[in-house]
């Protein structure tokens, strides 16, 4: 591509913006426009994301001097994009959404999940839903793409591939996630204050999290699927760490659920199989993941009853919000899926 596509991110102060716009100023066919913010208007954007510091000058410009550019990455606190929508849609031709407005198409099942009525359901069929490894061919013709939710994704990917080959039980999928501050965002709140969450694991959705609405939009297939999710946060900053429990319908052995796997996501660049014999690093660990775009995915049969557990990692600011918007705007562009999102990690932290 010769000419460098430009982006805005509006609503860039928070940690998903800051994370974007790390990883946009290494991107080799991308320009930044713009970056917004208005709290923040007018001061220099790595004043608030330290790590910029002489990467960027970028100041933080108000929505309303938003100008026109090829895509927007919007940032914007769930609720507000959904707002805003009519005018941004006017200011690019591409919109890659990270809020959970445009994520559920049934506009009475986000009024069920979100407690409040949809205010623009006629944008919603316009989205495709943001997990590549689900909807790639449609995100390449696609102009409005709508990032999933960090615990749906880690959910989705672990599950996909049983509830696709139908060998475990729709009715008995029970999920436990476990997740880092930095899911709650940058404002802080009685739950993020250190006192409160150092040295704590608390459950603080045991049941009605809203993310299970798109693990049954997803994963469904067609099934009259039941998914029992709890969300626990843990003394972490970055992280996911989802353990589902399902119960096989048929005999399979270790193998045959490896080849299911496996088949699943050979092709693909940023899902990870991790099941080893021995050592410390046998199941996935989301402290590995840190900064990646790698979802890992691994798991083990009950060897007393029918049960399987699987258990999926990955960074919620990357593979659960910036990376994985950043990987569907290259297949958006034609570009090299792995672009702009080759770290692999850091050993030990």
């Amino acid at each position: 591509m010769s000419e460098k596509i430009a982006v805005s991110i509006v609503g860039g102060s928070g940690y998903t913006g800051g994370e974007l716009l790390r990883l946009l100023l290494a991107h080799p066919s991308v320009t930044i426009r713009q970056v917004t913010s208005e709290r923040l208007s007018g001061k220099y954007a790595h004043r608030t994301h330290p790590p910029l510091r002489k990467r960027s000058e970028l100041k933080f410009s108000p929505l309303t001097e938003l100008q026109e550019c090829d895509v927007i990455f919007a940032c914007l606190p769930h609720s507000q994009s959904m707002q805003h929508m009519p005018s941004l849609m006017e200011k690019a031709p591409r919109i890659i959404d990270l809020s959970a407005d445009f994520r559920l198409k049934d506009p009475e099942a986000y009024a069920r999940w979100y407690h409040a009525p949809h205010q623009a359901p006629q944008y919603l069929s316009k989205f495709v839903y943001g997990i590549p490894e689900l909807h790639r061919e449609e995100m390449r013709s696609a102009h409005y793409i709508s990032s999933a939710g960090c615990n749906a994704t880690a959910t989705i990917l672990g599950l996909y591939p049983l509830l696709k080959q139908q060998v475990v039980e729709p009715q008995s999928v029970v999920v436990e996630v476990k997740v880092g501050s930095s899911e709650a965002g940058a404002e802080s709140n009685d739950g993020s204050h250190h006192p409160v969450r150092s040295h704590s694991l608390r459950s603080f959705q045991p049941t009605g999290h809203r993310h299970t609405a798109e693990i049954l939009q997803e994963i469904s297939f067609g099934q009259d699927l039941k998914v029992h999710f709890s969300a626990t946060a843990i003394d972490m900053v970055r992280g996911v760490l989802a353990t589902s429990h399902v119960f096989l319908n048929q005999t399979l052995d270790e193998r045959a659920i490896w080849q299911i796997y496996r088949e699943a996501y050979k092709s693909e660049p940023f899902v990870r199989i991790v099941k080893e014999s021995q050592g410390l690093y046998r199941y996935p660990d989301p402290k590995l993941l840190w900064g990646t775009n790698y979802c890992d995915v691994g798991f083990e049969i009950d060897p007393f009853s029918n049960r399987l557990v699987v258990i999926s990692a990955m960074d919620n600011l990357m593979k659960g919000a910036a990376g994985q918007a950043l990987q569907a705007f290259n297949i958006m562009h034609g570009l090299e899926e792995t672009l702009g999102l080759e770290f692999g990690g850091l050993h030990p932290i």
